[in-house]
């Protein structure tokens, strides 16, 4: 691609969403992170696999109640989650000039094919195994899917979802001719939040019944995304493959 074209695009871009930026897609990565982490914690040693605050209060308990092997267990998932974060920041440059799919489609892709052998892997083996799998699929999926049509989003937790509600009602009442506007934005991310609650709630009543295959519910949600990206990349979006999504 020329420099004129790349300067075109970039300007398209400003007001152009991707389909990997598109709000729905964001729902569906965040019912399989809900999947995820109440997978984990019910599961596979009570770890929070999606997201690393609650692994590092259990970690500062642990240690201060003297418990030092404890602390090591926590810090596992926690080192995943690092480790995950450095991968999808160094492949995604190399995938995008492949030309061939997006690093978010590859992702989800590898998300899935993961989760399915994940369900193979019995419940007597050790945790430790499923806690690194999902702790780093999580973290590349957080720091892959930044923004949701132009709004900084998280698939993976919910603490900032809860705060932009909190920012946007505030917001509302100050300003009343913004009433409108906050409240769709507060809607967005309330339907993130349920939309991770829902993952959670199938995977912990189902997981009576599938056992350790509960974590292939989350291959559904993923299959929507991944059916969905792989399309616009390989036919309407297969010019703009150079393109960045918003937020990298």
């Amino acid at each position: 691609m020329n420099e004129s074209a790349k300067n075109l695009h970039n300007e398209l871009h400003k007001e152009f969403y991707l389909t990997c930026e598109k709000y729905f897609i964001f729902e569906f990565l965040t019912i399989a992170a809900g999947m995820m982490g109440l997978y984990t914690y019910n599961m596979r040693g009570g770890v929070f696999s999606n997201a690393q605050t609650g692994n590092i209060v259990i970690m500062a308990l642990e240690f201060g109640r003297g418990n030092f092997s404890d602390v090591l267990y926590y810090f596992i998932p926690l080192f995943a989650y690092i480790l995950g974060t450095v991968i999808s920041e160094i492949l995604p440059e190399k995938v995008r000039k492949s030309h061939f799919i997006r690093w978010d489609t590859l992702l989800v892709g590898i998300e899935i094919i993961a989760l399915f052998i994940i369900g193979f892997i019995p419940l007597t083996w050790p945790n430790q195994i499923v806690q690194i799998l999902i702790s780093f699929l999580c973290a590349m999926q957080f720091n892959t899917f930044r923004q949701a049509e132009g709004v900084p989003m998280a698939t993976t937790f919910l603490t900032n979802h809860v705060r932009q509600i909190g920012v946007s009602l505030a917001r509302a009442i100050m300003h009343h001719e913004e009433e409108e506007k906050q409240a769709k934005k507060a809607t967005k991310h309330a339907r993130l939040i349920i939309a991770f609650f829902i993952g959670g709630v199938i995977v912990t009543f189902l997981s009576k019944f599938l056992h350790e295959k509960t974590i292939w519910l989350a291959i559904i949600p993923l299959s929507v995304c991944f059916s969905v990206m792989l399309r616009a990349d390989l036919i309407y979006e297969r010019a703009m493959l150079d393109l960045k999504p918003h937020g990298h």
